[in-house]
């Protein structure tokens, strides 16, 4: 965990100035092509970074939590009860342009997973062609990345040099982007400025006296705002093939990887009390045939 914490700390928190809306799209099973997955999501702009993060997922973490807040202060015994929906990845990727750092945040169950990489370096061609989005005007370039043709759309007036996903190196925000053949799909869906951070009261999250502990499953860092761009303090340092044993572990078996991540996290009762127990439910796993990343012929 210290390895983790000084990684977050090399990175300072940054503003968000704009967020630009993206009506992403990926057509995941070649068979049934008239149903690609599609997500809103969000590219927040710093002056020296930027997250691509669910939209979706953003505004039912906020839900919520309110609704947990609302459900604790009218249960007198404190037992509640709420159906959370599980809307929109977890999935997050951080840019660092200065650094040429890439991080990933992934999360399974209870805890969040930071993976380190290179920024990738895209060879891109920038044409004459120009079009406008949004009002805003916008200059044209080409790609081959990961496997596919992109073009995207880049506004040069705007001083951020960031993109969604791994997309990045162009003189400019790229506010749309896609493959030839339309699989995968960043579709610009608005821009916006950002508002300031809001002050932030550390609160305990424990109740007096009961040796517990509130955890948002599935949920981002109790104090996250989405004004500043932060490498998650809370996310334990990992590498793709790690990761990738950990996902094969939880769908294995998932209730004894629960109790593991809930005993390595300290998740136990008070004093020599039960520990609680989480059920979860892993359904079927979507047919991915053409993932977004592809390997070079």
């Amino acid at each position: 965990m210290a390895a983790t914490l000084q990684v977050a700390r090399a990175q300072k928190p940054d503003t968000a100035a704009y967020m630009v809306h993206y009506k992403f799209s990926h057509l995941r099973d070649t068979t049934n092509r008239a149903n690609p997955y599609t997500e809103n999501m969000a590219l927040f702009l710093g002056k020296s970074s930027s997250v691509y993060k669910s939209y979706d997922k953003q505004l039912q973490d906020a839900l919520f939590k309110k609704q947990v807040k609302e459900a604790m202060a009218n249960s007198p015994d404190g037992n509640i009860k709420i159906n959370r929906q599980n809307t929109g990845s977890p999935l997050q990727y951080f840019q660092f342009p200065a650094q040429q750092k890439l991080y990933r945040k992934e999360s399974l169950v209870i805890n969040s997973y930071l993976i380190e990489d290179a920024l990738p370096v895209i060879d891109w061609k920038i044409s004459s062609d120009t079009a406008s989005f949004g009002g805003m005007h916008c200059q044209k370039a080409t790609a081959h990345f990961k496997g596919r043709d992109y073009t995207a759309w880049f506004c040069a007036e705007m001083p951020f040099h960031a993109g969604p996903w791994k997309l990045n190196g162009l003189p400019g925000v790229i506010l749309e982007a896609y493959d030839a053949k339309k699989e995968v799909v960043f579709k610009f869906g608005g821009i916006e400025k950002v508002a300031p951070p809001q002050p932030f009261v550390v609160a305990s999250d424990a109740q007096p006296g009961d040796g517990h502990r509130m955890i948002m499953i599935g949920g981002d860092d109790a104090d996250t705002d989405p004004a500043i761009i932060q490498l998650p303090t809370r996310s334990i340092n990992t590498t793709d093939k790690e990761f990738t044993k950990l996902q094969d572990a939880m769908r294995k078996d998932p209730d004894a990887f629960v109790q593991a991540m809930m005993a390595s996290s300290g998740m136990n009762g008070p004093g020599n009390g039960p520990r609680p127990q989480i059920k979860i439910k892993i359904g079927p796993q979507p047919v991915i045939n053409n993932p977004v990343e592809l390997s070079e012929k």
